[in-house]
């Protein structure tokens, strides 16, 4: 009889994946693929209370509006910050992909969402996770851990007796874990990340010129000369923002070697917290990870030179996944789509039942 019902009411519900990323938020749907991949910023008109933009819009505004506008994060760090914030930002993903869906029944949709949260985070913060997804209208919501949901999207063989080492380094938080039988063995969750190397740019460009420039400007300098070990090439980019000391606008040009100076201490941590995890590990995993390597996750893991370091400093070989940007929602998605098999390593909403 319940087979009949589930059957009966299968084709209203959409199942989804959702990587609520400190940086960016990206949408996977079961039979779509990734739908949406926007930044996770969202711009409140402090008068009113209403929103204003989500996503690529709100980001545009970052740094650019007026006192009554405000263009911020709701998630600091991998977890959520403001709550209603998130809530509106997830409900208004939910809404966009039910939109986009051609389905005849898509206004009575119950979507089943999964959401990817870091592995370090408490009980307060994963129930605030879920009471945001359901306030958003979430029919069902299920966490799992990102360090599993980027082994899944690496189509790493994380449910076999054997080490599988991945570090995801995204924008709030970097997730360092040895995975094996399903389950992860030892892990370290770090609160240094991308943000935390565009925070060391402006850092540096305030010590070194007495220079306010932008967290965008950071970024951008970061992506295009920043790296984790010198380079045998030398670059060079622009950089405009106030001077401190005459308040007017300037640009200075900086280079790859000071950037790579004021990322050091940064990198020398997420380093620290992998060769802590390592020491961790149980000899006989450690065993299978000096065979398969070190994987590299996430867009911080597109840092120039951090895979050579890591491996220099571990003795190790580290790998960079395909498309590192869009592990975790892939292996979120697939962790949906075989849920049945994959249930342990899910922790699934049980206050409000078990799907139809």
């Amino acid at each position: 009889m319940l087979k009949k019902i589930k059957k009966l009411f299968s084709f209203l519900t959409l199942d989804m994946a959702i990587d609520l990323g400190t940086a960016n938020s990206l949408v996977y749907v079961k039979d779509r693929g990734i739908i949406i991949n926007e930044p996770s910023v969202v711009a409140v008109n402090n008068k009113t209370g209403q929103i204003l933009s989500i996503g690529e819009e709100a980001k545009k505004m970052v740094g650019r509006t007026p006192s009554y506008i405000t263009a911020t994060r709701p998630l600091i760090n991998g977890v959520i910050s403001d709550f209603e914030v998130t809530e509106q930002m997830l409900k208004y993903f939910i809404e966009k992909t039910i939109s986009t869906s051609k389905s005849f029944f898509k206004f009575a949709y119950m979507p089943r969402i999964i959401i990817g949260i870091p592995c370090g985070v408490t009980e307060v913060e994963r129930k605030a996770v879920r009471d945001a997804a359901k306030n958003a209208g979430a029919r069902t919501v299920f966490l799992i851990e990102e360090p599993l949901a980027s082994a899944i999207g690496a189509n790493l063989p994380i449910q076999e007796a054997g080490g599988n080492f991945i570090v995801d380094i995204g924008g709030g938080t970097t997730e360092v874990a040895v995975i094996s039988l399903g389950g992860i063995v030892a892990s370290k969750s770090l609160r240094i990340a991308g943000d935390k190397l565009n925070d060391d740019i402006i850092q540096f460009a305030q010590k070194e010129y007495k220079l306010l420039i932008g967290e965008r400007t950071a970024e951008f300098i970061k992506i295009n000369i920043g790296s984790a070990l010198p380079l045998k090439e030398k670059k060079e980019v622009p950089m405009r923002g106030r001077n401190l000391v005459t308040g007017l606008p300037e640009e200075v040009v900086v280079f790859n070697d000071d950037i790579q100076r004021a990322l050091e201490r940064s990198v020398k941590q997420i380093v620290s917290a992998i060769k802590t995890t390592i020491e961790e590990t149980p000899p006989e995993l450690l065993s299978d990870v000096m065979t398969n390597g070190i994987y590299l996750a996430g867009g911080g893991s597109l840092l120039k030179g951090l895979d050579v370091l890591i491996s220099h400093e571990t003795k190790m070989p580290c790998k960079i996944i395909d498309d590192p940007l869009t592990s975790v929602v892939r292996g979120c998605g697939m962790a949906l789509e075989n849920i049945d098999t994959l249930a342990d390593l899910v922790q699934k909403d049980e206050e409000w039942g078990a799907p139809i």
